[in-house]
């Protein structure tokens, strides 16, 4: 017989990407519905969402669903801009994610320009929504990025003084972390971000989980226990689980995983893992 944890963990399951086409907000409500996610990150400058995508899910929590809605701030390509003035632009969209990371590490963004479109954003989702984001975070990870860590850390200080904002660093020893390369970035970039959220007294989760290789031979039943282990009270798993439509074939690379993952988070196999962990959605 496996042996229960005296005290449940209890942690954040962040479907991301909200809004970014139909057939994956319609998914993320299903699960939503369920209970078997508690949060999810909506993408305010996509094409696909509308004020109808917010009003359901705002009816989720209106009728007892138990899920924090965020802000998935957006800072790369193929999305447009909120704001007129951003720069570098590519083709009037953003630049790629790694386009970003660079000129972020090198310093040449736009300090001006990125607290504008941030804070943009932030006000988009206030108008749809009618409140401020629970909490933020960011598509690709971009909001991690140097310089804009600054610059969002500065406007949600005073447009949304209540959201946490999320950090991306994994719990685990250094041995165990070096397995994921795309994970060790992500602890790299999160170190500083940490450190600048403590001197800021912006709230954080104190650890992540959720990165793996997206390829279309990933098994993510399999993957999804690794993201628990070490994982505390109050940590964080980010996934994407959705359907696949035209809209989501037009905007992201990321397809036929998600509906592994929203086969998984749908089945009964996922419950049982949690229970046998010790691990409820908080």
């Amino acid at each position: 017989m496996t042996e229960q944890p005296a005290t449940p963990r209890k942690i954040w399951l962040c479907a991301d990407d909200y809004g970014i086409s139909p057939a994956v907000s319609d998914a993320i409500r299903d699960l939503i519905g369920q209970g078997r996610i508690n949060a999810t990150s909506v993408m305010v400058v996509a094409p696909s969402f509308h004020r109808s995508e917010a009003v359901a899910l705002n009816a989720l929590r209106a009728h007892g669903a138990r899920a924090a809605i965020g802000l998935h701030l957006t800072l790369s390509a193929p999305f447009r801009p909120l704001t007129e003035g951003f720069a570098p632009l590519t083709g009037g969209a953003f630049p790629t994610y790694t386009m970003m990371l660079v000129r972020g590490l090198l310093g040449q963004l736009d300090r001006k320009a990125l607290e504008a479109e941030i804070a943009a954003q932030i006000r988009m989702f206030e108008h749809e929504f009618g409140r401020a984001p629970d909490y933020i975070d960011g598509h690709q990870h971009v909001h991690i990025f140097p310089q804009v860590q600054d610059a969002l850390f500065a406007v949600a200080r005073k447009m949304a003084p209540a959201a946490w904002i999320r950090q991306c660093g994994r719990a685990g020893s250094v041995a165990a972390r070096l397995g994921d390369p795309k994970g060790f970035v992500l602890d790299l970039l999160s170190k500083r971000f940490r450190q600048r959220a403590v001197a800021m007294g912006v709230n954080t989760n104190p650890a992540f989980a959720g990165t793996y290789a997206f390829n279309e031979n990933a098994n993510f039943a399999a993957l999804f226990p690794r993201f628990l282990v070490g994982l505390p009270d109050g940590g964080l798993v980010m996934c994407h689980p959705g359907m696949v439509d035209a809209e989501l074939r037009r905007l992201d690379p990321l397809t036929t995983l998600r509906e592994k993952e929203y086969a998984y988070f749908s089945g009964e196999a996922y419950p049982k893992l949690l229970a046998t962990q010790g691990v409820t959605l908080a």
